[in-house]
């Protein structure tokens, strides 16, 4: 609790801050529920439903503001839609697969096994599910988070998390800080186990399409990951097997090599030209990438692991369009990195008003790119891969903490 009274004082000096700086200016959301941070260069929208981004608008090569982020228009729609593609929300308590929507915890003298609520892979046996995926159907990023300090450059939201909701034990208390400087977008997250030992992992889910949805896809987006010389092993459905897969160097899932385009292992779309490895690499009967790539370390060569160490000031990916010019650069503090390619978009999500063109309206199937900092995932299930002390937390312990930076910019 001692940890909880010195962050509850350190957020009252910040939203007494952020009164002081707005003087006899209230900040507040604008009509459709959201709130601005801005810069000289970049201009981002959050909502308290998920502490979600919702929009980020920057300039291209040619001075067009692009907002390259998908959302919704109006706070309201996230809660409406049932499809839930968790849209630049924080989902918790622990971001996503979990097998068999189960987990034991351990302590000197006792395990306890715990099952969470089910919410992905149904099957006639188990209609629910047969895995929890990002906290189950009321994780967080179904809840509204409360502001407790909001100015111009930064804003703090928290959430309460009741013991046993979801299936979690303990209660759980954080904190999402969401900071903007220059062309530089912070995020970092803090949360408390209260009462009892819980798992905790969190992440930022949001996607990016680095053209504005200017394109039919984001295919063309240039992605390297310098670190990520391995990535988890998972079965047909995307849950880990235990296995740690070395990524070849030229195959598909390199992009620890050299920098390339997330499009390249597609070939140019015809039959036949699809590179060995990239169907079922996202799961069965999937072709794209949903992988969690481990930044730790560089293979030197790929089958070993050397002793080549990331440091925490070091650059874990950078994404880039050649149509827009805009280059996204992500430092985190977290030892994996999970790649969505958008694979299963059917192009029935509407884009912004501020996004597209008058052809296109929608986001299509590989039409963006989701870029989640975390830990490894499934690790809870996994203590031979030695993540109990980044994921498993006890009342009176250490806190669970994310730092994340995306630096932006614009290649003429």
């Amino acid at each position: 609790m001692r940890l909880h009274t010195l962050l509850l004082g350190t957020l009252s000096l910040t939203a007494a801050a952020a009164a002081t700086s707005s003087q006899t200016k209230i900040l507040s959301p604008d009509a459709n529920g959201k709130y601005w941070l801005n810069t000289t260069h970049l201009s981002l929208a959050f909502i308290p439903y998920g502490a979600s981004i919702t929009n980020l608008i920057l300039s291209d090569k040619h001075g067009k503001p692009l907002d390259i982020v998908a959302g919704y228009d109006n706070a309201t729609a996230y809660t409406l839609d049932k499809a839930h593609p968790h849209f630049g929300s924080v989902p918790g308590r622990y971001a996503n697969r979990i097998k068999n929507s189960s987990f034991t915890l351990f302590s000197d003298d006792s395990a306890i096994t715990y099952h969470v609520t089910p919410n992905e892979n149904p099957t006639p046996e188990r209609p629910e599910g047969v895995d929890t995926l990002h906290g189950g159907p009321d994780g967080w990023d179904y809840r509204n988070f409360t502001v407790v300090a909001y100015t111009n450059s930064s804003i703090t939201f928290s959430i309460v998390d009741p013991d046993g909701k979801e299936g979690f034990p303990g209660q759980v208390i954080s904190y999402v800080t969401y900071t903007v400087s220059g062309q530089t977008w912070d995020i970092k997250m803090v949360a408390i186990a209260t009462t009892k030992k819980t798992p905790i992992m969190l992440s930022s889910h949001t996607y990016w399409n680095l053209d504005g949805f200017e394109l039919e896809d984001a295919l063309n987006h240039e992605l390297w990951m310098p670190f990520a010389g391995m990535r988890v092993g998972v079965d047909g459905i995307l849950i880990p097997t235990g296995e740690l897969l070395g990524n070849e160097r030229g195959g598909v899932n390199d992009f620890w090599s050299r920098p390339k385009s997330i499009g390249e292992s597609f070939g140019n779309g015809t039959e036949g030209t699809t590179q060995k490895g990239l169907e079922g690499n996202c799961g069965t009967d999937c072709t794209g990438y949903d992988n969690c790539y481990l930044n730790t370390l560089r293979p030197s060569p790929v089958s070993s692991l050397s002793d080549s160490w990331r440091q925490p000031s070091q650059m874990v990916a950078r994404l880039s369009s050649p149509h827009s010019g805009i280059k996204l650069e992500v430092y985190s503090d977290q030892d994996a990195f999970q790649m969505y390619s958008c694979n299963q978009q059917k192009g029935d999500v509407p884009l912004k008003w501020t996004q597209g063109t008058d052809e296109i309206r929608t986001i299509p199937q590989y039409g963006c790119v989701v870029l989640e900092v975390q830990d490894w995932i499934d690790g809870i299930n996994h203590p031979e891969w030695g993540r109990t002390k980044k994921q498993v937390f006890a009342p009176g312990g250490d806190p669970y903490v994310l730092q994340a930076r995306y630096v932006f910019g614009v290649d003429k």
